[in-house]
């Protein structure tokens, strides 16, 4: 048997080095947020609690688990939907759930937001952390319990004929929103809590700037995601052709 060839084994490339991660804010250490993540997670009377679905556990734009560094009083469970057991150890006088609203389910506003809880400080937010396909079938799959706690839906404003508004889409696109009110969990908590809390605006402002720089510092690792053009129906397409003919 011939021996290895010394020489050979000094050309060959070096093995790939693990990135290092931060131990604090888990991220990569070229893209590490402990600068603007509150030392000390601040408190609110909201309590949070997020439905976050398995695609979304290890998707490295994720947001949910900057919400859960930045803010104290944040539960978080990975499932496709709600459960009553994800409520047993909340006992809010009041619970929204933050999706756009639909011809059958109207939703409230945040400018209403405050005066429809009638100032009530004990309230649970639900947020579903996923895609907005995933966080549809999310919301469905969840309607029974949602019902059964007289949950409130909620929104930002939305226009379904708007593409994107969020951070994501007015910094850089990284993640592209299916129409302007559909934003990242993050940007979305942040909003509602700038609506409802006492020092509202001074949380909002804190939470969106995290969500800033998390955008900025990634700008400079990942390829921008071009806008796909919205595609026509057929019988748009086939209406424009006739106009055109």
């Amino acid at each position: 048997m011939e021996s290895e060839d010394p020489s050979s084994r000094s050309n060959s490339p070096p093995p790939p080095q693990s990135r290092r991660i931060c131990g604090n804010c888990d991220r990569p250490q070229e893209v590490c947020l402990c600068h603007v993540i509150p030392t000390t997670p601040i408190t609110t009377n909201t309590r949070i609690l997020i439905i976050h679905h398995p695609h979304e556990a290890h998707h490295k734009l994720n947001t949910a688990r900057l919400l859960t560094k930045s803010v104290r009083h944040v539960t978080t469970h990975l499932s496709r939907k709600l459960l009553h057991s994800h409520l047993t150890d909340q006992s809010p006088s009041a619970t929204i759930y933050l999706f756009p609203p639909s011809p059958t389910t109207p939703a409230v506003t945040l400018s209403d937001l405050k005066q429809t809880l009638n100032n009530n400080d004990n309230v649970l937010l639900i947020a579903f952390d996923a895609t907005w396909k995933h966080a549809k079938e999310m919301v469905k799959a969840s309607q029974g319990v949602l019902e059964s706690v007289g949950a409130i839906r909620a929104c930002l404003d939305v226009d379904e004929g708007l593409a994107g508004g969020s951070i994501y889409d007015d910094e850089l696109v990284l993640r592209k929103e299916p129409f302007k009110g559909c934003v990242s969990t993050l940007e979305a908590v942040a909003r509602v809590l700038g609506a409802i809390e006492d020092k509202g605006d001074d949380i909002e402002r804190v939470l969106i700037g995290v969500l800033r720089e998390m955008v900025r510092l990634q700008a400079g690792f990942l390829k921008p995601v071009k806008p796909r053009p919205k595609l026509l129906k057929k019988s748009k397409l086939n209406e424009m052709k006739t106009l055109l003919e």
